[in-house]
């Protein structure tokens, strides 16, 4: 036996050493029960209230969802200059009003003379929501308006502006205020948003995963080493695919639903995927069609 051959011996001996070991040294962790994610049947989140069938996070598209009889509403939200937290997903207001300008630099009863109706155009390629008294609502506004829907809210201030600093720590008091904690999932990309809510919320919220979480989780899973992953979030919300990735695996799922972690996946508008996915073992579908979504779910329950 060649000494080459001998060191490759003896790595994979110490590397079996160490799998073994640490098998039975770690256990997996399920996440504990969170009250937001008791379901069921698999649920369907209208993606910013449903943003094919109205102008996206408009009272009149989140008003629509509801009497489709979605489950919740998968939303962003931003602080304004007056640190009021708006639900809106970008940056600026450009590309869904008729104003322009950031977010963060406008109060809200400036951010409110804005049109949210006025980019939209439907099906049939009208304008049918311009001028029909659509604004920017407040994150207040959806919570009170909706007390008893499931509202999961993505924070997409960064960590390392003025406004991500203070978001995680207001969102926190909003929710404790209305007493909320039993119906939202909090989440962000930012993991550094996720934990510093938590240092508020303290594990008394559903919390979805990070970028950095997801990556960790579908790490172990193609590892050997899965059973040394300790799940961080309560609820993973992703895409069929990141890069080359494929994240929408059987196998995958059920990894993480073996941990009390159900899988939902984002934006998902083709009635042959959602089926997949569901088929698959996915607990939620989020979508900018829940007309479609809340139909192909019916029909499986028939």
């Amino acid at each position: 036996m060649g000494k080459k051959t001998k060191v490759a011996i003896a790595i994979a001996a110490a590397g079996a050493a160490a799998w073994a070991g640490s098998k039975a040294i770690s256990k997996p962790q399920k996440r504990e029960d969170k009250e937001a994610l008791q379901y069921e049947h698999p649920i369907i989140l209208a993606h910013r209230g449903g943003s094919l069938i109205a102008p996206e996070n408009s009272m009149a598209a989140f008003k629509k969802a509801a009497e489709l009889g979605v489950h919740g509403f998968e939303i962003d939200i931003r602080l304004t200059k007056d640190e009021e937290i708006v639900v809106f997903h970008d940056e600026y207001v450009d590309r869904t009003t008729d104003g322009a300008g950031r977010i963060a630099d406008m109060t809200l009863p400036e951010l409110k003379t804005f049109d949210l109706g006025y980019q939209f155009i439907n099906e049939q390629q009208e304008y049918e929501f311009r001028g029909q008294g659509e604004t920017i609502i407040t994150l207040r506004e959806l919570f009170e308006e909706f007390p008893q829907m499931l509202i999961n809210i993505d924070m997409k201030d960064s960590p390392e502006t003025y406004e991500g600093s203070l978001i995680p720590s207001k969102l926190w008091r909003l929710i404790e205020e209305l007493s909320a904690q039993n119906r939202v999932v909090v989440t962000s990309f930012y993991d550094e948003q996720i934990d510093r809510f938590n240092l508020y919320a303290q594990n008394t919220v559903a919390l979805g995963a990070g970028e950095n979480e997801v990556r960790k989780a579908y790490s172990a899973y193609t590892s050997q080493f899965g059973h040394l992953y300790h799940p961080r979030a309560d609820v993973v919300q992703i895409p069929v695919k990141s890069g080359v990735f494929p994240l929408d695996g059987e196998g995958f799922i059920n990894f993480l639903t073996k941990l009390n972690v159900p899988v939902h996946y984002w934006t998902i508008n083709d009635p042959q995927v959602m089926e997949r996915l569901l088929k698959s073992g996915a607990k939620g579908i989020v979508t900018d069609r829940p007309d479609l979504a809340i139909t192909l779910l019916a029909d499986r329950l028939a």
